[in-house]
């Protein structure tokens, strides 16, 4: 009795660090958060620009929580390689169904993409696949009675290829056929700007 008694004492120092080492372990499980749940979803693996169809090299798959991720996030390559991004994407930036085109750049019948060249091209720097537009027009030769009138009303915007020059910005809307003519119609005579709906 006296030898154990002599032994706990000698290794006090160890058993009290064995016991400490076993509580944590029993703790940690207990502290330890929930793992995040993620979800693999498609990104741009540089900048992209618009119109390009993409391939594999210019997309990456990461791991995102779930609770960041947008909606209509897209989770494969396969909903990704051959479209095309609307508007321009940093590297990095989760894609989802709204910035890339399809193979045409509408589906819905009775619809079809009308380009559009707004006047001023920093307008057009404003405007993101998915907005929607009023388009307005206002005579080249103006005069002190002349104002501008809205042409076409409530037109998504499918794409801004961000190209520009002396003679405005490209932008291109859906339309039905009878207003995709109107506008260009009106873009004949007229500087085209638009005003931008609440989304």
């Amino acid at each position: 009795m006296k030898d154990l008694s002599r032994a706990v004492r000698r290794h006090r120092g160890l058993l009290a660090g064995g016991l400490v080492a076993a509580a944590v372990a029993t703790a940690l499980p207990t502290l330890a958060p929930d793992p995040v749940a993620t979800l693999l979803v498609m990104t741009a693996a540089h900048d992209l620009g618009p119109g390009v169809p993409l391939s594999d090299a210019d997309v990456a798959l990461i791991a995102l929580p779930r609770s960041l991720a947008p909606q209509g996030v897209l989770t494969s390559a396969g909903q990704v390689v051959g479209r095309a991004v609307a508007g321009r994407v940093r590297r990095g930036e989760p894609l989802t169904d709204v910035r890339l085109l399809g193979a045409g750049l509408v589906s819905d019948r009775g619809t079809v993409a009308a380009p559009v060249r707004l006047a001023d091209p920093a307008t057009a720097a404003l405007l993101h696949a998915g907005d929607r537009v009023d388009v307005l027009a206002t005579p080249t030769q103006a005069t002190a009675e002349a104002s501008a009138t809205t042409v076409a009303r409530d037109l998504r915007v499918l794409a801004v290829p961000g190209v520009d020059d002396s003679d405005g910005a490209l932008v291109v809307l859906a339309a039905p056929p009878a207003v995709a003519t109107r506008l260009a119609g009106a873009a004949v005579s007229n500087r085209l700007s638009v005003t931008v709906l609440p989304s």
